[in-house]
């Protein structure tokens, strides 16, 4: 595939802390002790050790996951490999309903990618997916946004719920999303990747597990391991997590208060709000999580007192009942699998930048985390119209609401647009004829000058805009043509990746697309990745 590399700095909203991170800036170095260059990954994969029986353990409870999600054999060969001393390459997301945002499929593909490297240069890694099935906000992945036909998007939200605060993989569909499913199919057409959604999506299937078995047959040829951690054994082997998480928990807390203090004195902000009776544990109670307080020495679980002692029995002899919080997350990950980095977007890295102090303490060392594949997709109809109206993706960042209008602009009869660019060129140069002159008369009137010029080149290009939208009164395609654009390039007033489903361009071209995905992840570009497919 053809490919741009757009900076992070160019896209909006893009994070200083991230933007700091991908520069290398002396800036973020102290929260990010494992260092932010991708080369002592390799390194770490060398030097990795991991305990050979909490290895065995997770390799079993992997095989037995993945079994029943309907894994392929290169999945089962990758949990082997892992048994016999492989290293795991992680990211992870949300599970999003037909597979959530494209981003999904790219956090995979990045890890993919990255395990053949690290295996090619002598080293047994594995990609690992981490199902965020604990989480509890529905609102986040009970939809997905489809684009449809004249240029429109669809989203699709299931009506299956739960308790409020219940874990997502504790809400099985019901007969709801099976008609849910026929309707995406109908936009997505007849496909690999819709069989692979009907097969998925049924009734009786929870977020968690139908979103492994989709993932598990899109990636089948790939060996890509499934890991659902709402798993009671993974609370088992995790237990040593939970209780340092207790015992030390004022200690953790200070830590994370000095390091919040430390992120808004170098001019970030902290991902999550931290308090002096804050604790990084959730217990499920009445089929939901509820946070777990610190009070004067005891704890408090809803409102229920605590005390330190009786805590730590309660997760010791019931381990399933308890839940890391989203800093705590990473941290049990790493403490389950011999992880050597973790592809995350720009939330993820920050987070890290928190949950480093966490690390250390709980377990000792900071895994490496590295930047996903950030990536736009343009098919051959939308490069096209690009490429009729002049436009780039970076264009789309700035124009608003009012992409219609520029398009317009772009087109204006021949005659009359060059005679705009004339008068454009015309009153520039007039100007700085007037300026070079003014300038050696009377150098205070320079500024009266400058603001006196932008108000006339505003007003020429405020005709420009009426004209433009006078052509745009006249053509109805103008107006098709921007919202097609807009919608699946910059939808919502975002990167295509975070909000256009991942399943409608395996969809729109098949599964081979996987493969493409997986070698571009190698290219060496530091910023967002345009894919001309």
């Amino acid at each position: 595939m053809r490919s741009d590399c757009i900076p992070f700095s160019a896209i909006p909203h893009s994070s200083h802390l991230f933007l700091d991170f991908l520069s290398h800036s002396s800036k973020v170095e102290a929260f990010f002790p494992q260092g932010t260059h991708t080369s002592s990954v390799f390194e770490e994969a060398k030097t990795l050790i991991f305990d050979d029986a909490r290895r065995k353990r997770v390799a079993d409870v992997l095989q037995r996951q993945n079994r029943s999600w309907l894994a392929g054999e290169a999945t089962f060969r990758n949990i082997d490999r892992l048994r016999n001393g492989a290293v795991a390459v992680v990211s992870g997301q949300q599970v999003g309903l037909f597979g959530g945002p494209l981003y999904s499929v790219l956090k995979a593909v990045s890890a993919i990618r990255l395990a053949h490297d690290i295996t090619a240069q002598g080293v047994e890694a594995i990609p690992v997916f981490w199902l965020a099935t604990e989480d509890h906000d529905l609102a986040e992945v009970n939809n997905a946004l489809l684009p449809v036909s004249g240029g429109g998007v669809r989203r699709f939200t299931s009506t299956s719920a739960g308790a409020s605060t219940a874990p997502v993989a504790h809400i099985e569909f019901g007969a709801e999303i099976e008609e849910l499913v026929s309707e995406a199919c109908a936009v997505l057409g007849e496909s690999e990747a819709a069989e692979a959604l009907r097969a998925s999506y049924r009734a009786g299937e929870n977020y968690g597990s139908a979103f492994a078995k989709l993932f598990a047959r899109l990636f089948e040829e790939h060996g890509l391991v499934l890991m659902d951690p709402i798993d009671a054994e993974w609370h088992e082997i995790a237990t040593p997590v939970f209780l340092k998480a207790a015992e030390r928990a004022a200690e953790l807390d200070e830590a994370l208060l000095t390091r919040g203090t430390q992120l808004r004195s170098a001019g970030y902000h902290e991902q999550v709000k931290v308090t002096g009776e804050s604790t990084l544990l959730f217990a499920f109670e009445d089929g939901g999580r509820t946070v777990v307080h610190r009070a004067n020495g005891d704890f408090m679980i809803g409102n229920t007192r605590v005390a330190k002692e009786d805590l730590l029995r309660h997760i010791s002899e019931h381990p399933e009942r308890f839940s890391p919080n989203v800093l705590l997350r990473p941290i049990m990950q790493d403490f389950l699998l011999p992880t050597v980095t973790y592809f995350g977007g720009p939330a993820e890295i920050a987070y890290f930048a928190q949950a480093a102090v966490v690390y250390q303490e709980v377990i000792g060392h900071v895994t490496h985390i590295r930047p996903r594949l950030s990536a736009t997709l343009i098919d051959g109809r939308l490069q096209r119209l690009l490429k009729r109206y002049s436009l780039s993706l970076p264009d789309l960042f700035h124009v608003g609401d009012h992409l219609a209008e520029l398009l317009a602009s772009k087109v204006l009869p021949g005659e009359l647009s060059a005679e705009f660019e004339k008068a454009e060129r015309g009153l520039a140069d007039s100007l700085a004829a007037v300026r070079n002159s003014v300038e050696k008369l009377d150098k205070t009137l320079v500024d009266a000058l400058d603001r006196s010029a932008r108000k006339m080149q505003y007003q020429l290009g405020k005709i420009k805009t009426k004209a433009a939208r006078a052509e745009l009164r006249k053509s109805e395609q103008l107006t098709s043509d921007a919202r097609e654009i807009s919608t699946l390039l910059f939808p919502e007033k975002n990167l295509q990746e975070r909000e256009l489903a991942g399943i409608y361009f395996l969809a729109k071209h098949g599964l081979s697309l996987i493969d493409e995905l997986i070698a571009a992840a190698g290219t060496q570009c530091p910023g967002h990745q345009v894919y001309f497919l």
